[in-house]
């Protein structure tokens, strides 16, 4: 299927990743009091680039599958450093991923009035590393725009964040830097470790490392992205950092912040070493056993509604690290790929609602909230169908990509997968228990005068919702998409 298919003519990659950053050196001349042109100049480019992974998704070619849209320049030839973008079927359903996020999230901003200029400026600095990271193909310029994408986060939690901001911040920046040095580490490794003087991944993919070396250097790079992605017992920065986070930070930082770890877990570590994942996955199983019990009970011990949500996503996580861990099966890591995308939906409109609902109440307690589906009828129902997604319901896009994962992964580790299992029972058991709270029964007097959802953050929900509904009646196009491009990743480990 093509629509539109002049992008293939043009550097897309490129004009994508860098419409954001144009945001950026706009946002330099615009006088910090004028809010509405500020708002208007964040929103109109990450539109642009978000229709753009639109037209991404549909011409790219999954018969042919592979690296497609490539851009590639010399750059530092001497270093082995070039300017190599491409995408295949998993980098598109990334891209696609960060740029329905990015729009909801500065909708969902429209209403800051602290400092928007240098807010914005942070976010879309933040979100350009993020497209980049889901495009290049050159190690090196991968970890820059990895830094790009994960240090902005200090800023926007310390400066427009909530509760203990300050400590969150300084503990989510510890850990990350602490991955960030063990993933130079392992990049410098397999760069010296090759001899050919290159960065570019499609090289670093045929040449065969010794077992020892794959053995040595797997941990290193896993850990490193694993910290990213919430990997147990790795994970504490995760709820500090999403529960004093503003509303677009714990958006962006869930729903594509912890995919940038899942991804270099999967097409850094896993494909460039793959007999180092055979040797060491197994261990990663019974980590995520942990991460998806773990976090699910968590969820249901918290009376926070950003905490739930925080522990929650840290399960979900769990899902997508154990179909990781699952790589022989190329229906795993296709379920592991949705659950990417299904999380990051899922995670993006659970966190923008409770900014709503708490900037109406100004109370995350759960407890000291009851009936608001009198008065806020529109956030109730996105609330209930995000919760529903989060549970697994059949027709949303939560229940393809979990059902994909755990029928993918029963294969390799059957005992492992059944045990995981149970977190959609507790998952069940804190959701309902949440919305039956805060949204049903007698409604409490000092919230009778709320206000529901506005047009603005009505649009900023309806984006992030059509996705969770159409990936999960139609999801056959998308997981063909991502199917093409995971199953060399599968074979490749099968054949060790």
């Amino acid at each position: 299927m093509e629509i539109f298919s002049f992008i293939k003519h043009i550097p897309v990659l490129t004009i994508i990743y860098i419409m954001p950053l144009i945001s950026v050196l706009i946002l330099l001349f615009i006088p910090g009091s004028n809010h509405r042109a500020i708002r208007l100049v964040a929103l109109i480019p990450v539109c642009f680039s978000f229709f753009l992974s639109i037209l991404l998704l549909i011409n790219y070619d999954y018969n042919l599958g592979g690296l497609q849209f490539v851009e590639k320049h010399t750059w530092i030839p001497s270093l082995g450093i070039n300017y190599f973008l491409g995408v295949n079927g998993i980098n598109v359903a990334l891209v696609l991923l960060t740029g329905f996020v990015i729009v909801a999230g500065v909708l969902a901003s429209w209403d800051i009035t602290y400092r928007p200029k240098e807010f914005f400026m942070l976010l879309l600095t933040l979100v350009t590393g993020v497209f980049g990271v889901f495009m290049t193909y050159n190690l090196f310029l991968f970890f820059l725009f990895y830094e790009i994408a994960v240090l902005p986060m200090y800023l926007l939690i310390g400066i427009w964040g909530t509760g203990d901001k300050e400590y969150s911040a300084m503990k989510l920046t510890l850990y990350l830097l602490v991955g960030s040095a063990l993933i130079l580490a392992g990049i410098l490794g397999l760069y010296f470790a090759t001899g050919l003087n290159t960065f570019d991944f499609d090289v670093l993919e045929q040449y065969k490392y010794t077992k020892e070396f794959q053995i040595v250097f797997f941990p290193i790079l896993f850990l490193g992205f694993g910290v990213l992605a919430a990997l147990w017992p790795f994970h504490t920065w995760s709820p500090d950092g999403h529960a004093s986070a503003p509303t677009a930070v714990s958006m962006l930082h869930a729903g594509v912040l912890m995919k940038l770890g899942a991804y270099g877990c999967l097409v850094v570590a896993t494909w460039l070493l793959p007999e180092g994942a055979n040797f060491w996955l197994p261990l990663v199983a019974v980590l995520t056993v942990v991460n998806i019990v773990y976090g699910s009970t968590g969820a249901v011990a918290q009376k926070d509604l950003k905490y739930i949500v925080a522990y929650s996503s840290v399960s979900h996580m769990g899902i997508v690290l154990l179909g990781i861990a699952a790589a022989k099966s190329p229906i795993a890591l296709s379920g592991s790929v949705f659950q990417m995308v299904s999380h990051g939906i899922m995670t993006g409109l659970f966190f923008a609602l409770v900014g709503m609902v708490y900037g109406r109440t100004h109370t995350r307690i759960i407890t000291e909230m009851r009936g608001l589906s009198k008065v806020m009828p529109k956030l109730a129902t996105f609330f209930t169908l995000t919760g529903l997604c989060s549970l697994g319901l059949p027709g949303l896009s939560g229940f393809v990509a979990e059902i994909t994962t755990f029928i993918g992964a029963f294969k390799i580790y059957p005992v492992i997968t059944l045990i995981c299992v149970v977190s959609i029972v507790i998952t069940a058991f804190y959701v309902l228990r949440v919305v039956q709270i805060v949204f049903f029964g007698p409604i409490m007097e000092e919230y009778k005068d709320l206000k529901d959802a506005n047009n603005i953050e009505f649009a900023s929900l309806f984006i992030l919702t059509i996705f969770v509904i159409l990936f999960g009646i139609y999801p056959f196009y998308f997981m063909k998409v991502i199917y093409s491009s995971v199953l060399p990743i599968a074979q490749k480990l099968s054949s060790m």
